[in-house]
């Protein structure tokens, strides 16, 4: 016998709610520490996700103190799944600490 869940407390975005028309191009923000491999494990999952994505776009900018860096990827976004998708993925990079 299936079960039913409780009816959730966030209320579903309709694709007329959302702010974000599809396709768009949008720009993610990735920091991590400044080791090497971290833009080419940045630019490798976000290829997975927009195979279109062109990674001469992406932009780099060092924290004051060098430990850190941003890299900023620009990809086109298809859907608020393919989003989630992407942030999940990014923010569970060994490499990365925070992406917004």
């Amino acid at each position: 016998m299936a079960t039913t869940l409780p009816p959730s407390n966030t209320p579903e975005i309709s694709r007329a709610d959302s702010l974000i028309e599809y396709p768009s191009l949008f720009p993610i923000k990735v920091m991590g520490h400044k080791v090497d491999g971290l833009v080419h494990a940045i630019s490798m999952i976000a290829s997975q996700f927009d195979p279109a994505f062109d990674a001469t776009t992406i932009e780099l900018r060092e924290s004051k103190g060098g430990n850190y860096l941003g890299v900023t990827i620009t990809v086109t976004a298809t859907s608020r799944e393919q989003l989630d998708e992407l942030y999940r993925t990014l923010s569970t990079h060994p490499m990365v600490k925070v992406v917004l």
